[in-house]
């Protein structure tokens, strides 16, 4: 995990002499890069941070400038938690225990929810709610396929920061009291749909946009061999049809845990040659990025020509 750059408080640099002219004027040469009101950062450490790295670094300026302690939610919760998400440009999402409806100012969106059902965390210094009622609230509140993404990740062990894994029984015990009939319903279909299997974001969006664009489920990593004999593990297999499918992230090409000491060069030689194996078994190969993922007509339109089958209206059967 990186390392996220330290802020820079205007409170603190007043003592040394350090103007808000002088900060205003750093920020327009590109030296500093404005959080929020009196919080920066390094920009060319901001730079070399992806929107992710970002966005977190975005909650801890916001906790910098509360005045009370402060419970994160939401997809502010999951990016302490470590839990992937998505969803560009999310503003800071923090509870309130307040019964106003909740309300939004300077980018932090405040949702009311109910003191008696909020158990708080504190990680990586920041009042969080639960892994539990993290994923649950991204459940209730947010598209199915992008609510499946956290649900994916929480169902498998986080040995990077030594979470163990939570169990669906564990989920479905968190909604009790906490949610409307109607929330409680979202959260069950996607608790009941997410898999432990699928290895990272990508591939967990990617089924659940399959999901609602109609195609039937793939066998997940799904074991190939050929005449010399394993070739590997596929992302997505349909029987049926002798499709693969494969969701290619940058995250082989360029992490070590991925290139175990080879370059990102030979990384790609190597999967080159691990599809050429996969395709002289006489099945067919199907690949997408996360730009197709960010149009699903183009996911759709790629599992379509791949010959990937719909499923069939209830009528039918």
């Amino acid at each position: 995990m990186t390392d996220l750059p330290r802020l820079i408080l205007a409170r603190d640099h007043v003592q040394q002499g350090l103007t808000p002219k002088m900060l205003a004027r750093r920020c327009s040469s590109g030296a500093l890069v404005r959080l929020r009101h009196g919080v920066y950062v390094d920009g060319e450490a901001w730079s070399e941070l992806t929107a992710w790295e970002q966005y977190r670094l975005r909650v801890q300026a916001a906790a910098e400038t509360f005045s009370a302690p402060t419970v994160f939610a939401r997809h502010s919760a999951a990016s302490v938690w470590g839990v992937p998400t998505i969803g560009f440009r999310q503003p800071v999402h923090a509870l309130t225990f307040q019964n106003d409806g909740g309300r939004s100012r300077a980018g932090v969106r405040r949702h009311y929810a109910d003191p008696a059902g909020v158990k708080a965390f504190c990680h990586d210094g920041l009042l969080v709610t639960g892994r539990v009622r993290t994923v649950l609230d991204l459940a209730a509140f947010t598209p199915f396929a992008e609510a499946i993404v956290p649900l994916d990740h929480v169902l498998r062990p986080d040995r990077a920061r030594g979470l163990p894994a939570l169990s669906k029984e564990q989920l479905l015990a968190g909604i009790e009291g906490n949610y409307t009939a109607a929330a409680t319903h979202r959260i069950v279909v996607a608790v009941e749909f997410a898999d432990a299997l699928s290895a990272s974001a990508g591939e967990s969006f990617s089924r659940a946009l399959m999901c609602a664009a109609g195609f039937e489920a793939p066998a997940l990593q799904h074991e190939i061999r050929d005449d010399r004999g394993l070739v590997g593990y596929s992302d997505y297999y349909w029987h049926s049809v002798r499709v693969v499918g494969e969701f290619d992230g940058v995250d082989k090409y360029l992490k070590p845990e991925y290139l175990k000491g080879r370059s990102p060069s030979q990384a790609v030689i190597d999967e080159k040659y691990r599809e050429d194996r996969i395709r002289a078994t006489g099945r067919t190969v199907v690949r997408w990025v996360w730009a197709d993922l960010m149009t699903p007509a183009r996911l759709e339109r790629k599992l379509a020509t791949a010959g990937v089958p719909r499923r069939r209206a209830r009528s039918t059967r």
